[in-house]
Order: C-alpha cells, then sequence, then structure tokens
C-alpha cells in the first residue's frame, strides 16, 4: 500500500501484472521512459548524444531563422533564458523519442546490437499494444 500525505490507497502503487503478459510500463506517467529493470550504457548514451546534437542543431537553425524584434526584446538576459530553453527543450526532447531515431544508427555502429531481440529496445509499450494478451470470454 502507497502512503502519499497520509492518505492510504491500494490503488496507487505499482499493480500486479503477471508475467505471461511480458514486459508492461506500469509507470503512474506513461511520458516518462518505462523501467524495464535493465540498464545498458552504451545505448543510454549513443541515445542521449544523437538526440541532443539533432534536436540542438534542429533548434538552433530554427532560432536562426526567426530575426531579434524591433521592440520588446529582452536584450543579454533574454538570450540567456532563451539557450537554457533551447537545452530544457533539446533535454525533453531527446527522453521523449530519440530512441526511434537513434536505434537504427546504433544497430549500423555497434554489429553487436543487431542480433538483440525487440524487447531490449527502450520503446513504451502502449496499452493498446498490449490488449492482445488480455484474456477474452
Amino acid at each position: 500500500m502507497t502512503t502519499i500525505a497520509n492518505v492510504q490507497s491500494p490503488f496507487l502503487g505499482t499493480p500486479d501484472v503477471p508475467k505471461d503478459w511480458g514486459r508492461v510500463n506500469t509507470a503512474a506517467n506513461r511520458f516518462e521512459a518505462p523501467d524495464f529493470g535493465e540498464t545498458d550504457e552504451l545505448r543510454e548514451k549513443f541515445t542521449q548524444f544523437f538526440g541532443e546534437t539533432f534536436y540542438g542543431q534542429m533548434i538552433k537553425s530554427l532560432r536562426s531563422t526567426v530575426g531579434k524584434p524591433a521592440y520588446f526584446h529582452g536584450g543579454q538576459a533574454e538570450e540567456v533564458f532563451r539557450g537554457q530553453l533551447d537545452q530544457t527543450l533539446t533535454e525533453h526532447l531527446t527522453k521523449a523519442t530519440a530512441d526511434k531515431f537513434a536505434e537504427p544508427l546504433l544497430k549500423q555502429q555497434f554489429p553487436q546490437y543487431r542480433d538483440k531481440p525487440a524487447e531490449m529496445n527502450y520503446a513504451i509499450n502502449s496499452g493498446l499494444d498490449q490488449l492482445h494478451a488480455l484474456p477474452r470470454r
């Protein structure tokens, strides 16, 4: 039973999922990458490097197409804030979607990852993908 702010609820916490369902994302926030208990440091670092480089350059080129406004420009403080905002956007985009782009490149760069089964990927399993495993009446 999980306790949050002195409220006890049997519904909060990790649900019990049958083993025959395979790996199920039981995280409360489905927008975060699930933790399936397996860590692969090379894959994580490669995905982080690729995602931050790709999205960083994309946001930088998008910002370069828009000029500074004639009025209401915040000066140096706005430039610093915009840089920090771009870095934060890059990190969030990397966590959300970089694995979809980085996985094919990882398999091309490191041949030992070609033979790994699909369940080793860090793709988030949606609830709709798991409906086929539910028992039918």
